[in-house]
């Protein structure tokens, strides 16, 4: 929502007016935050609301319809600075500011484009959450990153895996309790929202695989379909895809003993495990490596099914703080923490070896790839505490 600046305004002002943190006004509006003068006329953004059309009733006042809202009176009259409050006529037009209230972010079929709409509302009304791209999928769909907070940088990604869809569902319910809680200045599992904000730059990637999880929900392009479903041993049933639109696995695609795996893993492409002719071949395990290396994070979180397991060592490069955290998220969730596995190439066993920083891959979920929607809810009670946890 945008407001029109009068004279003798402040940031401060419409912190107090919409009762927003002011920190999370200054984030949503850097260039003016930068000059810290406002300018008569200009228009700031105000994160957290948009507006809706109102026409007055006979006997409505400003202070009534504040008062309906829960507004103050005076959030009210900057929104309707062309309108005389003191002569207000049954039949006009006024704009009314609205908190917004909780979107539905429901896990059927979520696929990428239920994804990108999700990405759309959130940076909208939340600017103050940045949106750019790492990349772009085989077929052309951008690779979202959404980055919120300051201080330590944290990725959280999820989707590598075509029929693990889910997780990306899981992923963009937190954020978006996230960004509620920040704008009302609440806590979540006890940790007030602005403390993680302040320490921790969220960098989430939600769909690593976005043609794959496409594939796997509507089944393939047109173009595409002869070729994917003689990849797929002749079966128009996708439920048990991994791999990208190519057939190659994209969390077997990273240079961590990756000339081990290629020699007992399937040695051409399919529906799962094969891990490409060479590493790092595939635009969307490109782009993960290059964000990688261009953040250098403190911590990676890459979501996963099935099985409720923490997977956080890798050859014994992981730091101590690996253990820690590890113990901390199977404390919080009841998932199982599980140091080393005879299972390598994955997106974190390379980021571990190349940064020794700490790197978890988590298998969320019990049961059969694709989970039962059925789960979403306890999955994600289980996933809160450790999502809370790895911000903090």
């Amino acid at each position: 929502m945008e407001i029109r600046v009068r004279p003798g305004d402040t940031l401060m002002n419409y912190s107090q007016l919409f009762s927003i943190p002011l920190m999370l006004i200054i984030d949503s509006n850097p260039e003016i935050a930068k000059s810290n003068i406002l300018q008569t006329g200009q228009r700031v953004t105000i994160p957290g609301f948009t507006t809706e059309s109102y026409t007055t009733q006979s006997g409505d006042t400003f202070g009534k319809i504040a008062h309906a809202q829960r507004l103050h009176i005076k959030a009210l009259k900057r929104l309707n600075q062309d309108v005389d409050s003191d002569q207000l006529q049954a039949g006009q037009k006024i704009v009314v500011p609205k908190k917004t209230a909780p979107l539905e972010i429901s896990p059927e079929s979520y696929d990428f484009k239920k994804l990108d709409r999700h990405v759309d509302q959130l940076t909208k009304i939340f600017p103050f959450m940045n949106k750019t791209t790492v990349g772009k999928s085989h077929l052309g769909h951008p690779l979202h990153i959404l980055k919120v907070g300051k201080g330590k940088k944290v990725q959280i990604n999820a989707a590598f895996h075509a029929n693990e869809w889910i997780t990306s569902a899981v992923l963009m319910k937190f954020l978006h309790e996230y960004m509620i809680a920040l704008i009302n200045n609440e806590t979540i599992r006890g940790i007030p929202a602005l403390d993680m904000y302040t320490h921790t730059e969220l960098h989430a990637v939600p769909m690593v695989n976005p043609d794959g999880v496409n594939m796997v929900l509507n089944g393939p392009p047109g173009d595409w379909a002869s070729e994917v479903v003689s990849l797929n041993r002749g079966s128009a049933d996708f439920s048990g895809w991994k791999a990208n639109i190519r057939g190659v696995d994209l969390n077997k695609q990273f240079p961590a003993k990756w000339e081990l795996e290629k020699k007992r893993k399937p040695q051409k492409p399919g529906p799962r495990d094969f891990p490409g002719f060479f590493p790092i071949s595939e635009p969307e395990s490109k782009a993960m490596a290059a964000l990688a290396r261009k953040e250098n994070y403190d911590i990676l979180l890459a979501l996963h099914t099935q099985g409720k397991e923490i997977y956080w060592g890798y050859d014994g490069l992981e730091p101590p703080e690996s253990e820690v955290l590890a113990r901390d998220f199977a404390r919080i969730s009841g998932y199982k923490s599980v140091r080393y596995i005879d299972n390598y190439t994955g997106y974190k066993d390379w980021f571990i070896q190349e940064f020794r920083k700490p790197g978890f891959t988590i298998e969320l979920g019990l049961g059969h790839n694709p989970l039962p929607i059925e789960q979403f809810d306890e999955i994600y009670d289980d996933m809160l505490g450790i999502f809370v946890r790895a911000l903090s």
